[in-house]
C-alpha cells in the first residue's frame, strides 16, 4: 500500500507564524490543483501544458507518494509532482521534459525506478513569500530517502536566461548564476533548495523565457553511497 505523506508546520508571514500542510494529494484536489497551475504559470508558458484531470489521475494512480500539495488555511496553495525512473548520466545529453515525463501523464513511471524524478513544482504567486517551495522540495526528499532511492533530480526553467542569451551562451548563463553574478528566479530557488547542477539541456521545454533550455539538477541521498 502507498504510504500517505503529512506534514504539519509553521511558516511565517512577515513575524507572524502560520500553519502550513504539506501532505498527499488526491481527486478531491484536482480543481484546486489545476487553479494553482493557472495561476502560477501565466503566459507566455503554454496553457496546454498546465495539469488536466486526466493527468493528476495518473499522478495519484500511477505514484502517489510522488504527488504532493501544501495548503494554508485550508486552501490548497501549491503542488510538487514527481515519477520513478531509471536514469543514466548519458540520458542527461538528450532528453526533454515531455520525454521523461510522457507529457505530465507519468506512464514512463517506473516502480524500481532508483532515481525520483520532478514533473513540476508550482506555488500560488501570492503565497510565494512564506517559501513554501522550499520545505515542499524537502518534502520531497524526504521520499527519497523513505523509499531508499538514489537521488531526486530534475530540469530546472532557467526564464532570466532571456535577458543574456544575447552575450552569453546558456553554459555560460548558468557560469554567472554559480558565481552569484546573477540571480535566476528559478535556478538560485533550486540551489537554496540543496540541489546541485548536472548539466544544461537544450530543447527540454516549450518556454519562452528559458529559450527552451533547462538545467538538469539533483539532490543525492545522503544515506545511499
Amino acid at each position: 500500500m502507498a504510504a500517505f505523506y503529512m506534514k504539519k508546520m509553521f511558516v511565517f508571514d512577515g513575524g507572524k507564524p502560520i500553519e502550513a500542510v504539506i501532505r498527499t494529494y488526491g481527486q478531491e484536489d484536482f480543481a484546486a490543483l489545476i487553479r494553482v497551475q493557472q495561476e502560477s504559470f501565466p503566459p507566455p508558458f503554454p496553457s496546454e501544458l498546465w495539469w488536466d484531470e486526466e493527468q493528476l489521475t495518473e499522478h495519484i494512480t500511477r505514484f502517489p507518494e510522488g504527488a504532493l500539495c501544501v495548503e494554508v488555511a485550508d486552501e490548497v496553495v501549491g503542488s510538487l509532482t514527481g515519477l520513478r525512473v531509471n536514469y543514466e548520466e548519458a540520458d542527461a545529453i538528450d532528453h526533454s521534459w515531455s520525454s521523461i515525463t510522457d507529457e505530465g501523464y507519468i506512464r514512463t513511471h517506473r516502480p524500481d525506478g532508483d532515481t525520483l524524478y520532478i514533473v513540476d513544482i508550482c506555488i500560488r504567486p501570492a503565497y510565494r513569500k512564506l517559501g513554501l517551495g522550499k520545505w515542499m522540495m524537502q518534502s520531497m526528499y524526504e521520499v527519497v530517502v523513505h523509499l531508499g532511492l538514489s537521488r531526486l533530480l530534475g530540469g530546472g526553467r532557467m526564464p532570466g536566461y532571456q535577458r543574456y542569451a544575447d552575450k552569453w551562451s546558456a553554459d555560460a548563463y548558468v557560469h554567472e548564476v554559480m558565481e552569484g553574478n546573477v540571480k535566476d528566479p528559478v535556478l538560485t530557488f533550486l540551489l537554496r533548495c540543496g540541489r546541485t547542477p548536472v548539466q544544461v539541456v537544450p530543447n527540454y521545454l516549450e518556454d519562452a523565457e528559458s529559450l527552451n533550455y533547462a538545467l538538469l539538477m539533483e539532490w543525492r541521498n545522503p544515506f545511499r553511497p
